[in-house]
Protein backbone atom coordinates (compact mmCIF):
# COMPACT_ATOMS: atom_id res chain seq x y z
CA UNK A 1 0.00 0.00 0.00
CA UNK A 2 1.01 3.31 -0.65
CA UNK A 3 4.09 2.32 -2.77
CA UNK A 4 4.59 5.39 -4.54
CA UNK A 5 4.28 7.55 -1.58
CA UNK A 6 7.56 5.28 0.68
CA UNK A 7 9.57 5.79 -2.47
CA UNK A 8 8.91 9.85 -2.44
CA UNK A 9 8.97 10.20 1.54
CA UNK A 10 12.82 8.05 1.16
CA UNK A 11 13.78 10.27 -1.41
CA UNK A 12 12.76 13.77 0.26
CA UNK A 13 14.29 11.95 3.46
CA UNK A 14 17.48 11.62 2.03
CA UNK A 15 17.24 14.81 0.25
CA UNK A 16 16.41 16.89 2.93
CA UNK A 17 19.37 15.35 5.06
CA UNK A 18 21.47 16.75 2.23
CA UNK A 19 20.09 20.16 2.49
CA UNK A 20 20.84 19.83 6.51
CA UNK A 21 24.68 18.85 5.72
CA UNK A 22 24.96 21.43 2.93
CA UNK A 23 23.71 24.05 5.01
CA UNK A 24 26.64 22.64 7.73
CA UNK A 25 29.29 22.90 4.95
CA UNK A 26 28.37 26.29 4.17
CA UNK A 27 28.90 27.28 7.53
CA UNK A 28 31.47 25.37 8.36
CA UNK A 29 33.54 26.39 5.09
CA UNK A 30 32.34 30.43 5.65
CA UNK A 31 30.45 30.18 2.68
CA UNK A 32 27.73 32.31 3.87
CA UNK A 33 28.46 35.17 1.88
CA UNK A 34 29.19 33.04 -1.37
CA UNK A 35 26.86 35.07 -3.40
CA UNK A 36 27.26 37.96 -1.70
CA UNK A 37 24.01 39.97 -0.37
CA UNK A 38 21.32 39.15 -3.27
CA UNK A 39 18.94 36.52 -2.81
CA UNK A 40 17.43 34.50 -4.53
CA UNK A 41 19.61 35.67 -7.18
CA UNK A 42 23.35 35.03 -6.71
CA UNK A 43 25.21 38.25 -6.79
CA UNK A 44 22.21 39.27 -8.93
CA UNK A 45 22.74 36.23 -11.35
CA UNK A 46 19.89 33.47 -12.10
CA UNK A 47 23.29 31.76 -12.76
CA UNK A 48 26.47 32.81 -11.21
CA UNK A 49 29.60 33.75 -12.74
CA UNK A 50 32.40 33.41 -10.57
CA UNK A 51 33.74 29.48 -9.91
CA UNK A 52 35.05 30.28 -6.42
CA UNK A 53 34.54 27.97 -4.04
CA UNK A 54 31.98 29.35 -1.63
CA UNK A 55 29.97 30.31 -4.45
CA UNK A 56 29.91 27.07 -5.84
CA UNK A 57 28.77 25.19 -1.66
CA UNK A 58 26.48 28.09 -1.51
CA UNK A 59 24.35 28.27 -4.51
CA UNK A 60 24.24 24.37 -4.83
CA UNK A 61 22.68 24.78 -1.29
CA UNK A 62 19.83 27.24 -2.30
CA UNK A 63 19.30 25.41 -5.49
CA UNK A 64 19.07 22.12 -3.78
CA UNK A 65 16.92 23.73 -1.05
CA UNK A 66 14.50 25.22 -3.17
CA UNK A 67 14.21 21.85 -5.26
CA UNK A 68 13.47 20.05 -1.87
CA UNK A 69 10.77 22.58 -0.87
CA UNK A 70 9.05 21.54 -3.89
CA UNK A 71 9.32 17.42 -2.40
CA UNK A 72 8.41 18.55 0.82
CA UNK A 73 5.44 20.54 -0.51
CA UNK A 74 4.26 16.89 -2.54
CA UNK A 75 4.99 14.75 0.55
CA UNK A 76 2.93 17.27 2.26
CA UNK A 77 -0.40 17.23 0.13
CA UNK A 78 0.03 13.70 -0.65
CA UNK A 79 0.42 12.02 2.89
CA UNK A 80 -2.71 14.64 3.56
CA UNK A 81 -5.08 12.63 0.88
CA UNK A 82 -3.95 9.74 1.67
CA UNK A 83 -2.96 9.35 5.35
CA UNK A 84 -5.13 11.18 6.88
CA UNK A 85 -7.05 8.59 8.92
CA UNK A 86 -3.97 8.53 10.90
CA UNK A 87 -3.65 10.64 13.89
CA UNK A 88 -0.33 12.39 13.26
CA UNK A 89 -0.43 12.77 9.53
CA UNK A 90 -1.80 16.75 9.19
CA UNK A 91 0.20 17.61 11.74
CA UNK A 92 3.42 16.75 10.10
CA UNK A 93 2.43 17.39 7.52
CA UNK A 94 1.95 21.48 8.42
CA UNK A 95 5.07 20.89 10.04
CA UNK A 96 6.76 19.63 7.60
CA UNK A 97 5.83 22.26 5.55
CA UNK A 98 5.89 25.32 7.97
CA UNK A 99 9.34 24.94 8.92
CA UNK A 100 10.59 24.26 4.99
CA UNK A 101 9.23 27.81 4.74
CA UNK A 102 10.53 29.20 7.69
CA UNK A 103 13.71 27.39 7.15
CA UNK A 104 13.92 29.28 3.77
CA UNK A 105 13.26 32.42 5.23
CA UNK A 106 15.48 32.85 7.87
CA UNK A 107 18.22 31.61 5.53
CA UNK A 108 17.10 34.46 2.99
CA UNK A 109 17.18 36.69 5.91
CA UNK A 110 20.58 36.15 7.12
CA UNK A 111 21.65 37.00 3.45
CA UNK A 112 20.56 40.31 2.66
CA UNK A 113 19.88 41.95 6.32
CA UNK A 114 23.29 39.94 7.60
CA UNK A 115 24.13 37.34 9.42
CA UNK A 116 23.09 37.51 12.83
CA UNK A 117 24.55 34.35 15.21
CA UNK A 118 21.13 33.76 17.15
CA UNK A 119 19.42 33.67 13.66
CA UNK A 120 22.07 31.55 12.25
CA UNK A 121 21.96 29.30 15.27
CA UNK A 122 18.22 28.81 15.03
CA UNK A 123 18.17 28.32 11.29
CA UNK A 124 20.27 24.73 12.12
CA UNK A 125 17.67 23.65 14.73
CA UNK A 126 14.61 24.36 12.12
CA UNK A 127 16.56 22.60 9.59
CA UNK A 128 16.62 19.81 12.10
CA UNK A 129 12.41 20.36 12.81
CA UNK A 130 11.98 20.14 9.22
CA UNK A 131 13.80 16.78 8.45
CA UNK A 132 11.90 15.46 11.48
CA UNK A 133 8.95 15.94 10.06
CA UNK A 134 9.52 14.55 6.78
CA UNK A 135 11.37 11.41 8.32
CA UNK A 136 8.44 10.72 10.52
CA UNK A 137 5.68 11.08 7.66
CA UNK A 138 7.43 8.67 5.84
CA UNK A 139 7.45 6.47 8.81
CA UNK A 140 3.39 6.61 8.66
CA UNK A 141 3.65 5.64 5.06
CA UNK A 142 5.29 2.14 5.94
CA UNK A 143 3.20 1.78 8.81
CA UNK A 144 -0.26 2.26 7.31
CA UNK A 145 -1.59 -0.73 5.70
CA UNK A 146 -0.75 -3.09 8.71
CA UNK A 147 -2.41 -4.48 11.31
CA UNK A 148 -2.23 -1.90 13.63
CA UNK A 149 0.34 1.17 14.02
CA UNK A 150 2.97 1.44 16.98
CA UNK A 151 0.93 2.00 20.20
CA UNK A 152 2.52 1.45 23.50
CA UNK A 153 1.68 2.08 27.10
CA UNK A 154 3.69 4.23 29.69
CA UNK A 155 3.48 5.72 32.64
CA UNK A 156 2.64 9.33 32.34
CA UNK A 157 6.35 10.34 34.56
CA UNK A 158 8.10 8.13 31.42
CA UNK A 159 6.73 10.00 28.93
CA UNK A 160 6.70 13.61 30.64
CA UNK A 161 10.19 12.71 30.96
CA UNK A 162 10.99 11.73 27.39
CA UNK A 163 9.50 14.83 25.86
CA UNK A 164 11.74 17.08 28.68
CA UNK A 165 14.56 15.29 27.59
CA UNK A 166 13.69 15.81 23.54
CA UNK A 167 13.05 19.60 24.41
CA UNK A 168 16.31 19.62 26.21
CA UNK A 169 18.00 17.99 23.00
CA UNK A 170 16.50 20.21 21.03
CA UNK A 171 18.56 23.75 23.47
CA UNK A 172 21.79 21.61 23.06
CA UNK A 173 21.27 21.48 19.34
CA UNK A 174 21.17 25.24 19.76
CA UNK A 175 23.81 25.95 21.92
CA UNK A 176 26.39 23.72 19.38
CA UNK A 177 25.14 25.80 16.80
CA UNK A 178 25.64 29.05 18.82
CA UNK A 179 29.35 27.76 19.76
CA UNK A 180 30.38 27.78 16.19
CA UNK A 181 28.43 30.91 14.78
CA UNK A 182 30.16 33.09 16.94
CA UNK A 183 33.56 31.22 16.93
CA UNK A 184 33.68 29.69 20.34
CA UNK A 185 34.98 26.25 18.41
CA UNK A 186 38.54 26.57 19.26
CA UNK A 187 38.77 28.66 22.67
CA UNK A 188 39.23 25.54 24.49
CA UNK A 189 42.15 23.30 23.56
CA UNK A 190 41.41 20.20 24.68
CA UNK A 191 39.18 17.81 26.66
CA UNK A 192 37.84 17.35 29.18
CA UNK A 193 39.92 20.25 30.69
CA UNK A 194 39.56 23.83 28.77
CA UNK A 195 43.34 25.03 28.31
CA UNK A 196 44.89 23.08 31.30
CA UNK A 197 41.46 23.68 33.14
CA UNK A 198 38.50 22.20 34.97
CA UNK A 199 37.30 26.26 35.02
CA UNK A 200 39.06 28.39 32.44
CA UNK A 201 40.20 32.14 33.16
CA UNK A 202 37.11 34.10 32.27
CA UNK A 203 39.13 37.45 32.61
CA UNK A 204 40.49 37.60 28.89
CA UNK A 205 39.05 38.51 25.95
CA UNK A 206 37.41 35.75 24.60
CA UNK A 207 35.01 35.28 27.79
CA UNK A 208 32.12 35.55 25.95
CA UNK A 209 33.08 32.76 23.69
CA UNK A 210 34.46 30.45 26.86
CA UNK A 211 31.02 30.86 28.12
CA UNK A 212 28.94 29.56 25.35
CA UNK A 213 31.60 27.11 24.78
CA UNK A 214 31.46 25.77 28.04
CA UNK A 215 27.91 25.94 28.84
CA UNK A 216 27.34 23.45 25.40
CA UNK A 217 30.11 21.02 27.32
CA UNK A 218 28.07 20.75 30.12
CA UNK A 219 24.97 20.56 28.40
CA UNK A 220 26.38 17.69 26.18
CA UNK A 221 26.94 16.03 28.87
CA UNK A 222 23.96 16.06 30.97
CA UNK A 223 22.13 15.49 28.01
CA UNK A 224 23.67 11.67 27.65
CA UNK A 225 23.35 11.13 31.15
CA UNK A 226 19.67 12.01 30.45
CA UNK A 227 19.75 9.16 27.57
CA UNK A 228 21.90 7.19 30.16
CA UNK A 229 18.92 7.28 32.57
CA UNK A 230 15.98 6.90 29.69
CA UNK A 231 17.86 3.77 28.32
CA UNK A 232 18.18 2.01 31.83
CA UNK A 233 14.66 3.06 32.32
CA UNK A 234 13.37 1.80 29.16
CA UNK A 235 14.92 -1.89 29.95
CA UNK A 236 13.91 -1.87 33.47
CA UNK A 237 9.95 -0.91 32.76
CA UNK A 238 9.19 -1.14 29.14
CA UNK A 239 11.47 -3.23 27.38
CA UNK A 240 8.81 -5.67 25.63
CA UNK A 241 8.09 -2.72 23.41
CA UNK A 242 10.89 -2.90 20.53
CA UNK A 243 10.32 0.55 19.17
CA UNK A 244 11.10 1.95 22.95
CA UNK A 245 13.79 -0.44 23.58
CA UNK A 246 15.70 -0.51 20.44
CA UNK A 247 15.08 3.44 20.25
CA UNK A 248 16.50 4.21 23.55
CA UNK A 249 19.35 2.12 22.74
CA UNK A 250 19.88 3.91 19.47
CA UNK A 251 19.87 7.46 20.72
CA UNK A 252 22.59 6.47 23.78
CA UNK A 253 24.68 4.98 21.12
CA UNK A 254 24.24 8.17 19.30
CA UNK A 255 25.04 10.41 21.87
CA UNK A 256 28.29 8.89 21.66
CA UNK A 257 29.05 8.89 18.87
CA UNK A 258 27.81 12.80 18.79
CA UNK A 259 29.95 13.70 21.96
CA UNK A 260 33.36 11.79 19.79
CA UNK A 261 32.96 13.80 17.03
CA UNK A 262 32.42 17.08 18.64
CA UNK A 263 35.59 16.10 20.64
CA UNK A 264 37.57 15.22 17.73
CA UNK A 265 37.28 18.13 16.23
CA UNK A 266 39.42 19.66 19.25
CA UNK A 267 42.82 17.33 17.89
CA UNK A 268 41.78 16.55 14.41
CA UNK A 269 44.20 18.11 11.23
CA UNK A 270 41.41 17.84 9.31
CA UNK A 271 38.09 19.85 10.91
CA UNK A 272 35.41 19.17 8.20
CA UNK A 273 34.58 15.52 8.59
CA UNK A 274 33.86 15.58 12.28
CA UNK A 275 32.17 18.27 12.41
CA UNK A 276 29.70 17.04 9.45
CA UNK A 277 29.29 14.12 11.48
CA UNK A 278 28.30 15.96 14.52
CA UNK A 279 25.65 17.69 12.48
CA UNK A 280 24.31 14.27 11.27
CA UNK A 281 24.32 12.24 14.20
CA UNK A 282 22.56 14.80 16.15
CA UNK A 283 19.68 15.22 13.79
CA UNK A 284 18.93 11.39 13.49
CA UNK A 285 19.05 11.30 17.05
CA UNK A 286 15.97 14.00 17.36
CA UNK A 287 14.68 12.17 14.59
CA UNK A 288 14.15 9.26 17.19
CA UNK A 289 13.56 10.50 19.89
CA UNK A 290 10.87 12.21 17.85
CA UNK A 291 9.46 8.99 16.18
CA UNK A 292 9.73 7.40 20.27
CA UNK A 293 7.52 10.57 21.28
CA UNK A 294 4.95 10.17 18.70
CA UNK A 295 4.48 6.61 19.42
CA UNK A 296 3.82 6.59 23.24
CA UNK A 297 1.19 9.84 22.75
CA UNK A 298 -1.14 7.32 20.95
CA UNK A 299 -2.34 5.70 23.86
CA UNK A 300 -4.25 7.04 27.42
CA UNK A 301 -0.97 6.60 30.15
CA UNK A 302 -2.17 4.58 32.98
Amino acid sequence: MNKGLKTFGIVTSIGMLIVLLQGALVTKTGSAEGCGATWPLCYGQLIPESSAKETIIEYSHRAWSGLMGMFVFILAVWSWKKLSHLRETKFLALMAVLFILFQGFMGAGAVIWGNNNIVLALHFGISTISFAAVALLTVLAFEDGKSGVTKVQVSKTYRNYLFGVLVYSYLVIYTGAYVKHTGATYVCSGFPLCNGSLFPDMGSGTAYQLSIHMIHRAAAVLLAVLFFVLLIWTIRRFRRYSVLFFGSIAVFLLVLVQAGAGISILFVDSYLPPALVHSLTITVLFTVLSYMGMVITRNNSY
